[in-house]
């Protein structure tokens, strides 16, 4: 089965590369970011490297990015964060518009994830991503069979995350290196079908009365976990 296809216009009809409402700069507190170059540095020359932005560098930049990439095209952040991005994917079912998603992204992106995969409905509530999906690989799979048949191709390790009997402890399990960690829907959890077919399975331990936690906080907890495993942190901004 191939239901791999780029991401679509969200529920507003906005394109994924159009301005949304994370990037309007309101209220009284001071803007992040950074103004025009001939400000900031006075006494240097306007740079000529292509990477940089002649827009950005005449009107400043107030993006979410990091100071690095500060004057950036988008492009140019793009091809860096792709020598950068490490070697698990994240996929989060979307079968009842979980408004968690955002999130997710925002989280892979600071994490650097290959690729965060979408499963199910297309469309998704941009708005927790905070505009980080403009940077980060999106990959829409209808099915969850669908998703993976394209995992295994890839020969990644799928790897469930949820609190179900006979799962793994996250804290002492070995996480694979090239792995897909997938996630379920705000209160059902991973689907059935997804348990069934993953190769491991990891539980996130649990000390109050709630049965669960939020799958946007699961995911930031298990993409960590890989982090602390496997990521050169010399290599962190």
């Amino acid at each position: 089965m191939n239901g791999s296809q780029p991401s679509p216009p969200d529920a507003s009809g906005a394109q994924p590369d159009e301005p949304g409402p994370t990037e309007w700069q309101s209220g009284t507190a001071p803007a992040v970011g950074v103004g025009p170059w001939a400000v900031e540095y006075p006494d240097l020359p306007v740079p000529d490297d292509p990477r940089y932005d002649p827009e950005l560098l005449d009107e400043g930049d107030t993006r979410n990015v990091v100071d690095a990439y500060r004057y950036w095209t988008r492009e140019a952040i793009v091809a860096d964060l792709d020598t950068r991005r490490h070697d698990f994917h994240v996929a989060i079912e979307n079968f009842a518009h979980d408004a968690n998603i955002g999130t997710v992204v925002r989280t892979a992106n600071a994490f650097g994830a290959r690729a965060v995969h979408i499963v199910g409905r297309r469309r998704w509530n941009r708005r927790g991503a905070m505009v980080t999906d403009r940077y980060q690989h999106l990959m829409h799979h209808a099915t969850v069979g669908d998703l993976l048949d394209w995992a295994r191709a890839q020969g990644l390790t799928v790897v469930a995350v949820d609190n179900t009997p006979g799962a793994q402890p996250l804290e002492t399990v070995d996480l694979p290196r090239n792995c897909l960690l997938l996630f379920g829907q705000e209160g059902p959890g991973v689907s059935d079908d997804a348990q069934q077919y993953a190769e491991l399975t990891v539980s996130i331990a649990q000390f109050g009365s709630t049965r669960s936690i939020n799958a946007g906080v699961a995911a930031g907890i298990a993409m960590h976990a890989w982090v602390r495993a496997h990521a050169d942190l010399g290599r962190a901004w």
